[in-house]
């Protein structure tokens, strides 16, 4: 009797934390889906248009109701290509549609401006496929927002159902990022769902962090927002701890994890009004991509509204059309030219059949919905110290920054940790203590240590060495030259022959003395003969 009682509470505690199906099915008419989708795709352009002046440069203090100038028609971001191009892939090749496919779609398509998704589309040029394109292994940054600005899409083509939107946040997300980056995806995906069967933002966000394995950073981040909400602080006091806590660890502007925070908290306080909301993530930080938060935010109130969440003087300036033929230099293939109405009609028609797929009825003209309860997905987590995996195994990489390369955020950030191929570069996390590659090994009988390092044109680093205690060499690798070139290092290490020694190989940027500028350590062909 005791066992069953306790089966019994262990079914009910799943079902309490949303392991088990909702019962009630959603009701949706055709007719209000295509409104929704429609205002999703007018919302996400709306927002950004309306915040874009705030984008990587200081925050607004005065209300914003006004597009930085008149438009006649949409225009085309890469908030809203990437997701474009998703639906020719959906069309394409079907609701199974996979992230390689996806990849494919991109390169006919000419998708990647900025940040990550950049670098995926220079990875696929190069035949890597697009499940691999936002690896860490692959692109440097990884952890930037571009997953989750193009994720919306996804909540749309799954009304009511979050796991099924989180599921294909998480496989295309991979195409631009990984891990916390794709748990952002994975969050606002399943937001956008919960929008459809949801009127309270807040209950769409408490129910929306459940998506997210407890240890990724991203949701660390979003909930603590929310807990200090709930605790009565401010929005102002909500969105700098978010910016203190986790700006600092990600320093680039178009890090995905604390502009998160900011967006979730502009959900929360703005209170399901669109005004409200966009003022608040205009206003949030300083610094931040704030067009992204507003348009992920402003997502959530379109799923649960439909177009009339949406300011119709600025919907009315869109005309009804998305048009462009290049975003930062890269040349649309084929250009846009597209009604947004035909869009929203065209994604909820791929929508209808991923609900069918998903025992959902079509009843008429109403769709019934198999509504979901969020389900917690599995820990996808990757620091920077796994960047070794895949460069040298024998080595640990200890306080490693991310930074940023100004791959479409703000320039100027001193730098940043990534693999190219044979070539770690490396940026430490804390200036004061460096970044040290590190060593303990039994040496043979005539042991040397070699390696080549460089530095970027114009900057440099200090380079430590040592074998136990001591320092075997110190100096200041800089480059000088228009190109980055390669120095070769080479130790003797014979007096150590035959012992278990400590080896310890320090990037230093704080060079006193000198008037170099701090930046990457690039190293590469690190071993002991």
């Amino acid at each position: 009797m005791k066992a069953q009682f306790l089966v019994a509470l262990i079914l009910f505690a799943r079902g309490a934390l949303g392991a088990a199906p909702a019962a009630t099915p959603l009701r949706l008419s055709r007719e209000d889906y295509v409104d929704r989708v429609n205002a999703i795709w007018h919302g996400q352009i709306v927002a950004v248009s309306l915040t874009l002046p705030f984008e990587h440069k200081t925050a607004a203090v005065e209300p914003v109701r006004v597009f930085p100038k008149r438009y006649t028609q949409g225009w085309v971001d890469d908030d809203w290509y990437y997701e474009m191009c998703a639906v020719r892939g959906f069309e394409k090749y079907g609701i199974g549609m996979t992230a390689d496919q996806l990849g494919q779609q991109w390169l006919e398509n000419n998708c990647g401006s900025y940040g990550s998704s950049a670098v995926a589309l220079q990875n696929l040029r190069r035949g890597i496929k697009g499940s691999e394109a936002g690896h860490p292994r692959y692109n440097r940054v990884w952890w930037t927002i571009g997953p989750v600005f193009s994720a919306d899409l996804y909540g749309a083509l799954a009304p009511g159902m979050p796991n099924v939107a989180a599921r294909m946040a998480r496989e295309f997300g991979h195409l631009n990022g990984y891990a916390e980056a794709v748990d952002g995806a994975v969050l606002f995906a399943g937001a956008i769902s919960l929008g459809f069967v949801e009127r309270d933002v807040r209950a769409v966000l408490r129910q929306a962090v459940q998506l997210v394995h407890p240890s990724s950073p991203y949701r660390l981040c979003v909930e603590s927002a929310i807990a200090l909400a709930e605790a009565g602080h401010s929005f102002d006091e909500v969105v700098n701890h978010v910016e203190d806590r986790w700006h600092i660890e990600y320093p680039a502007t178009n890090n995905a994890v604390p502009n998160g925070g900011i967006a979730a908290a502009a959900l929360w306080f703005g209170e399901g009004d669109f005004w409200k909301t966009v003022d608040l993530a205009c206003r949030a930080a300083d610094f931040t991509d704030t067009d992204n938060s507003a348009a992920s935010a402003v997502s959530v109130l379109a799923a649960m509204h439909g177009m009339k969440a949406l300011p119709a003087e600025l919907v009315a300036q869109l005309d009804d059309r998305i048009v462009g033929t290049e975003m930062n230099r890269v040349k649309f293939t084929p250009p846009v030219d597209e009604k947004i109405s035909v869009l929203a009609r065209r994604t909820a028609a791929i929508g209808e059949k991923i609900v069918l797929a998903h025992a959902g009825q079509a009843v008429g003209h109403d769709l019934l919905v198999a509504v979901q309860t969020p389900e917690t997905q599995p820990a996808e987590r990757f620091v920077l110290a796994d960047l070794m995996r895949y460069w040298n195994l024998e080595w640990r990489l200890e306080r490693a920054g991310f930074g940023g390369d100004g791959a479409g955020a703000m320039r100027g950030v001193r730098g940043i940790t990534y693999l190219d191929g044979e070539v770690l570069a490396t940026y430490p996390r804390d200036e004061i203590r460096g970044l040290v590659l590190r060593r303990t090994v039994r040496l043979g009988q005539a042991p040397r240590l070699s390696f080549e390092v460089a530095a970027d044109p114009g900057k440099a680093w200090e380079l430590n060495v040592y074998v136990g205690n001591r320092q075997i060499h110190q100096r200041i690798v800089s480059g000088a030259k228009a190109t980055r070139e390669f120095a070769q290092l080479d130790f003797d290490l014979s007096e150590q022959a035959g012992r278990e020694v400590s080896l310890r190989l320090y990037q230093r940027v704080l060079m006193p003395g000198t008037t170099h500028l701090p930046g990457n350590a690039y190293w590469r062909r690190l071993e002991i003969k």
